[in-house]
């Protein structure tokens, strides 16, 4: 469990970490990027958060954006009709993209892309019950080892 499907070691994901005040005290939390990257679970509760996330993201910085964020945000967003906004707005970005949302978006159609996103969802849960699956079974041999190692000691 020290380690997240699909984010980077810890020494990466601390060189980018947020630092946010809380209090007058500091308090280090993940990169938007790497956050999204780790809600990215098989738990119904991380989909709607990834979504906030990056509309979040998406919004306070929209006015004075950078490459990076917009590549990003091609990357990441899960609203059908932000996504299709992004797109006309960054045609050039978007055009750069596999992404078949993205594609969907370039052609406007808001129903297709909802569609892709819920096919893209879907895919990325069923990467992480493929991930988890053989981890569970290994702690549970654990778990009950160490039942069966008890009982005896008894």
């Amino acid at each position: 469990m020290a380690v997240l499907r699909g984010v980077d070691s810890f020494d990466r994901l601390w060189e980018r970490r947020t630092t946010i005040d809380v209090e007058g005290e500091p308090v280090d939390l993940l990169g938007m990027e790497d956050l999204v990257q780790a809600k990215k679970t098989q738990r119904d509760k991380d989909w709607p958060m990834i979504r906030r996330l990056v509309e979040q993201s998406y919004f306070a910085a929209r006015e004075q954006t950078t490459p990076e964020l917009v590549a990003f945000w091609i990357r990441e967003l899960r609203s059908p009709e932000l996504l299709v906004q992004l797109a006309s707005r960054y045609p050039d970005a978007a055009h750069q993209s596999s992404r078949p949302a993205v594609v969907r978006a370039l052609a406007g159609n808001v129903d297709e892309v909802d569609a892709a996103l819920t096919a893209e969802e879907h895919e990325e849960r069923r990467r992480d019950r493929e991930y988890w699956t053989p981890l569970k079974r290994e702690l549970e041999a654990l778990r009950f080892a160490r039942l069966r190692q008890n009982s005896q000691e008894q």
